[in-house]
């Protein structure tokens, strides 16, 4: 090439960049941060490269926005974030907030930390009044306690706001409560302390009406001539309303999760079909059967539906029942991308036992959250299988991919093998479709970690085989082999495995 066609050329990539640059406007508002760390950036993308970082609850002022990016001042430096992991600081002070749970079971914690005690649960769509933040905790009051619930598993609303969205009528309440005990024996004491006097025993199953919370303690009354105390920590508190003059529970329902749901005459896959609802319908439970309901239609008949097509949760419902329309991705980010992170095992299912006593479940789902935050500030959509400790049918899983319409389910794991001298990484694959996706992650992996790679293979796993969507299942390391399981718990183990993990999905996408 010569010297004239070269100047011609540098010319022409000048021209061509300044006409590109997005016309800015100074903001000159304070931000707060909103996810746990967000990547700060020379320019206004995700191919920028990452100049420096924020925490959740740090503020920047904003000095000037191009489309969806923020460039900021933040101590002496400056730079570019997402705007779409960040609140108004003069939004977020303008009313009280309110914590709205996302997920079933969301733990009330003594303490910011996992390690501390749980003293209650929220449900999906359940509130609190946000009292303080500490790093990813927010502190709360809930029926009278004070406790500590993660970010990661709330929605933060202005206190205005939710009490303009409850505008419907609500039932009468009686007794504010009732208490029902979720340990064998649990002692009765005097007064709200340890230290108090014992003065009964009550069992596992049984309820009573609450008097009073006082903190973490309940005063219940135990019959027409006593009451005593319980921690709040060993059982569960539901509330009784009156409908009618009659008092009830109040009846559970739960909501059909895709088109065309079967209803069956029995707790079988194999019974007969007595009819078939639709994405979105609430039927009445009136008892369980194993991985069935016992549901009541409207006819009056009594129905069976598997528990794995159906939602307890109306608030996740509330953001897949309707089909989405799909923004178009930006090339070298996930924007516009829904992606099932799917923790492998939980509650009473603890997968394998590491020779040091690992629980899989438990790095599982640690994994699985640093993912969750990596695809969130490449700006997906993320979906997980489950966000806490507890048990979720193989069928469940799948039910969430596909009612998500998931551009694609990621399935954590961590293998063991009767040889404990067996290492390594597998990415995992069903059906061909599934094939680029898992080799992707696969090579992303082998980029970041330096166990053995075992390679892309196909298997025989029930949430690849029954999945519509594309999907894989990551076995990271076999916890059966001492050596393996020492680099497998540790934190930059985690953080390493799920970096390779979303450069394997942005790779994938980016090609596809």
């Amino acid at each position: 090439m010569s010297k004239l066609s070269k100047w011609i050329l540098a010319i022409i990539l000048i021209a061509s960049i300044v006409c590109e640059m997005p016309t800015i406007s100074a903001k000159g508002e304070t931000i707060i941060i909103n996810t746990k760390s967000l990547n700060v950036r020379s320019g206004p993308g995700l191919t920028y490269p990452v100049t420096g970082s924020m925490k959740q609850g740090e503020r920047a002022e904003v000095l000037s926005t191009s489309g969806d990016w923020h460039e900021i001042r933040f101590g002496s430096s400056t730079g570019w974030i997402a705007s779409w992991l960040v609140v108004s600081e003069a939004a977020k002070e303008q009313a009280p907030m309110t914590a709205v749970s996302k997920v079933n079971a969301l733990n009330i914690r003594t303490e910011p930390s996992l390690s501390a005690a749980v003293i209650g649960q929220m449900n999906a769509g359940e509130t609190a009044v946000m009292t303080g933040r500490q790093g990813e905790w927010v502190s709360i009051v809930k029926n009278g306690m004070d406790g500590w619930v993660h970010t990661d598993y709330i929605t933060e609303i202005q206190q205005r706001e939710h009490g303009q969205a409850e505008t419907a009528e609500k039932p009468e309440v009686k007794n504010s409560e009732q208490f029902t005990v979720s340990v064998d024996a649990l002692n009765v004491r005097k007064g709200p302390s340890l230290s108090s006097k014992k003065v009964g025993l009550i069992r596992k199953g049984e309820s009573f009406p609450v008097e009073t919370i006082d903190g973490n303690w309940i005063r219940l009354t135990l019959d027409k001539k006593s009451s005593g105390w319980v921690y709040s920590f060993h059982g569960t508190l539901e509330a009784e309303t009156i409908t009618n003059g009659k008092s009830v529970a109040g009846d559970k329902k739960v909501t059909v999760l895709t088109n065309g749901t079967n209803i069956r005459s029995s707790a079988t896959t194999s019974s007969s079909i007595i009819t078939r609802a639709n994405a979105g319908e609430k039927l009445t439970v009136i008892g369980e059967e194993g991985d069935w309901y016992t549901v009541s239609l409207s006819s009056g008949e009594t129905a069976f539906i598997a528990k794995w097509v159906v939602s307890t949760g109306d608030v996740a419902l509330a953001q897949h029942t309707d089909e989405q329309k799909k923004t178009a991705r930006v090339p070298g980010t996930l924007k516009g991308l829904t992606i099932v992170v799917d923790a492998g095992h939980g509650g009473n299912d603890r997968g394998t036992t590491g020779m040091q006593g690992t629980d899989e479940k438990l790095l599982t789902l640690m994994t699985a959250e640093l993912l969750s935050a990596k695809l969130k500030a490449a700006g997906a959509n993320v979906v997980m299988t489950r966000e806490s400790d507890t048990y979720v049918s193989l069928r469940k899983r799948v039910a969430v991919s596909q009612q998500t319409a998931a551009d694609a389910f990621v399935s954590i794991h961590y293998d063991a093998n009767p040889d404990t001298s067996i290492t390594g990484f597998t990415t995992y694959y069903t059906h061909s479709n599934q094939k680029s996706l898992a080799s992707s992650i696969n090579e992303g992996l082998a980029s970041t970690i330096s166990l053995r790679n075992r390679g892309a293979q196909p298997a025989n796993f029930l949430v690849l085989r029954e999945n519509r969507q594309n999907s894989v299942l990551i076995e990271l390391g076999f916890l059966s082999n001492p050596s393996e399981e020492r680099i497998l718990t540790t934190e930059m183990f985690r953080e390493q495995a799920s970096h390779g993990i979303y450069q394997g999905l942005l790779d994938h996408f980016d090609l596809n």
